[in-house]
């Protein structure tokens, strides 16, 4: 149990920590005050017991019991306060740590590790740390440390109760081991089925066009179901399993209460103990029972808060790339490698590639599916780090570079583009935040997507659907192609990105490719024969190597990959439909 309140205040950081431990003294103090009902109805039995109650009598008490009420009901509210403060923020803050963090993680991770974990880390996980964790971490430190308060307190009233409230405290908290160790069994089954479920929804939901395309909705229900029935079946398991246990604490809480209230009245009853003494000791009992079942019963969620914090801290705990270097301005923008190579999960992918890109030239990588066209962009582009050999930007390795300004040199334009659930012109303005309208609008008439922009309800002020859901194929890429314009970065990444346009498109994307590849040095990843041939240079990637490289008339003299795929090409443009 205390292990894991160490932990969760040391995942809250400094600041935080401080609030909620004011918060548990402040609950303590609240404690007191509560506490302060017991003298003022001892007061009043007091009068009681002396057959004449006075006005004084009843103002004593009555003032007692006021600031009872005032004095908890205000530290209450200040200390449910700092709880609240301390747990949003705590979350607010590791969440955007956490996407901080993931920006300087090699692409690898986000391969071995699926979108639904992710996604089940920044809500389910943080959720349990900014509602559950706050709450159970806070009642169950103020049930202790009352319960705590009152031992000592009773020792100087009567030590046979403190000493009957002791040994059910003990045996209290050896039945709430057992409860601590079978929730800990299960904690980390259950973050793992709330993980799986919303993997299957997320991969439901963004399969959706495949899943109705080949009629595969009777399987990827099934599997959506069993993820939900799974997490209903754990959840379940875990209550029944819990809730005896619970039960035999609250028991334990309830004869140690009944046990002080029966001592009182014997030791009462046999002249041992007078009868204001008894009263106190038996209001006492109620306070004590309260507090215990508190703590006991939300200590079960402890091993929850315990595993949603090393899920948290694991994201944190991942190797970054090192980021750490030079802002540099680079005198060109030339491109090469030399001797690269990178493997994944010990598979060699790139293998040995060396290779210069001149300033202003445009490279198309091309080659077989499989042959790591996409891997050997990722190594120039530094979304992963080579194993050996070096990637250089103007003469400098890439890794000497402060990893901000390296991308600074960078725009990209993917083929399958994301587009943020924003406005059109945040989007647009995504790589420069602080860029005007007017600077908008011209990158969006370069990009060939102003006029259907103006066309939308609100112009460029259109909220567009997260992922650009609202928007044609065409569309998302020219508003894509905008935002690098934007940005302006003098070495450009192409993911064939009329690859998925449709025919009436395609001319106005090639213009605004055109119009963004002006005077830039351009890497493209390219299966279209028109776009092939008007490169400076080709590089055919095949098994992770460079198999072949040179202008098209130079690799079609040649026999080879190259040959073959325009053949390919010139054939499928060849066919009509009779």
């Amino acid at each position: 149990m205390l292990k894991t309140i160490q932990k969760f205040f040391a995942f809250c950081g400094e600041e935080n920590r401080k609030k909620f431990v004011t918060s548990i003294w402040l609950a303590v103090l609240q404690a007191f005050f509560e506490a302060l009902k017991i003298p003022a109805i001892a007061a009043m039995i007091r009068a009681l017991l002396r057959g004449n109650v006075e006005s004084r009598d009843i103002l004593l008490s009555l003032g007692i019991m006021l600031i009872s009420i005032a004095g908890a009901g205000l530290i209450k509210s200040k200390s449910v306060m700092l709880q609240t403060e301390a747990g949003y923020d705590t979350c607010a803050r590791k969440r955007v740590e956490i996407a901080e963090h993931m920006r300087y993680l090699p692409m690898g991770y986000f391969n071995e590790n699926s979108l639904g974990q992710i996604t089940s880390v920044t809500t389910n996980v943080m959720e349990n740390l900014e509602n559950v964790a706050t709450r159970v971490v806070m009642l169950v430190c103020e049930g202790v440390l009352t319960t705590s308060l009152i031992i000592l307190m009773l020792f100087f009233f009567d030590w046979r109760i403190a000493v009957t409230l002791l040994i059910g405290f003990v045996i209290f908290f050896l039945a709430n081991g057992r409860l601590q160790a079978a929730a800990g069994k299960l904690a980390g089954t259950k973050i793992n089925a709330d993980e799986r479920l919303v993997e299957k929804v997320l991969e439901y939901l963004q399969g959706m066009t495949e899943v109705k395309a080949y009629h595969l909705t009777g399987k990827k229900s099934a599997e959506l179901n069993d993820a939900i029935r799974e997490n209903c079946k754990i959840n379940t398991d875990m209550e029944l399993t819990l809730i005896p246990r619970m039960s035999a604490q609250s028991l334990i809480a309830k004869l140690t209460g009944t046990a002080m209230v029966a001592l009182s009245c014997i030791f009462y009853c046999n002249g041992s103990m007078d009868a204001l003494t008894a009263v106190v000791m038996v209001i006492s009992a109620f306070i004590v029972y309260a507090s215990l079942e508190t703590a006991g019963n939300y200590s079960a969620l402890l091993r929850v808060v315990d595993v949603s914090v090393d899920r948290a801290s694991a994201i944190l705990a991942t190797p970054q790339m090192d980021i750490t270097g030079e802002e540099i301005t680079p005198e060109s923008r030339n491109i090469s490698s030399e001797n690269i190579e990178f493997s994944y999960e010990k598979r060699k992918i790139i293998q040995g590639v060396s290779l210069d890109i001149p300033e202003k030239t445009t490279t198309a990588i091309v080659g077989p599916s499989g042959g790591g066209k996409t891997t050997l962009v990722n190594l120039l582009a530094r979304f992963w780090d080579v194993d050996a050999g070096k990637v250089s930007l103007g003469g400098h390795d890439v890794k000497e570079y402060d990893y901000d300004s390296l991308m600074q040199n960078f725009s990209f334009v993917f083929q399958n583009v994301y587009l943020f659930h924003d406005t059109i012109a945040n989007n647009i303005r995504f790589g420069k935040p602080e860029a005007p309208m007017e600077d908008v609008m011209e990158a969006a008439k370069k990009a060939c997507c102003h006029d259907f922009i103006m066309e939308l309800p609100e112009g460029y002020e259109t909220v567009i659907g997260e992922g650009g859901a609202s928007l044609s194929g065409g569309e998302k890429q020219r508003i894509s192609i905008a935002r690098a314009m934007m940005k302006d970065a003098p070495v450009i990444f192409l993911d064939e990105a009329t690859a998925n346009v449709d025919p009436e498109n395609e001319n106005e994307l090639i213009r605004a490719i055109n119009a963004l590849t002006k005077e830039k040095t351009v890497i493209m990843i390219a299966h279209r024969l028109k776009t092939v041939k008007e490169a400076d240079q080709i590089l055919v990637v095949d098994q992770g190597r460079i198999v072949q490289r040179g202008s098209h008339e130079e690799l079609m003299s040649q026999e080879g990959i190259y040959k073959s795929f325009v053949g390919e090409r010139q054939e499928a443009a060849s066919w009509k439909i009779s």
